[in-house]
């Protein structure tokens, strides 16, 4: 995989985590996030990357910065 690309699977994993932290199930954190629950469940399970907005949205719903969500996917990725 080219190191110019965001690892999809990284990116759902730390999302599916902090969700899990939270104590939030796939349902009610994609009807704060105003997106499907299957959209939700791709981006968990790394089929799908999310846009900006997307991301800012589950960061919203997760009560979180989204800069922290960021910095997150970065810390595992650099973790490999």
């Amino acid at each position: 995989m080219s190191e110019f690309m965001l690892d999809s699977a990284i990116v759902g994993k730390v999302i599916a985590d902090m969700r899990k932290k939270k104590g939030i199930s796939q349902e009610v954190l994609s009807g704060l996030a105003v997106i499907g629950r299957t959209h939700l469940s791709a981006i968990e399970r790394g089929e799908r990357k999310p846009t900006l907005e997307t991301l800012y949205r589950i960061s919203l719903a997760l009560n979180m910065k989204m800069s922290d969500v960021v910095k997150e996917i970065e810390i595992q990725i650099e973790n490999g």
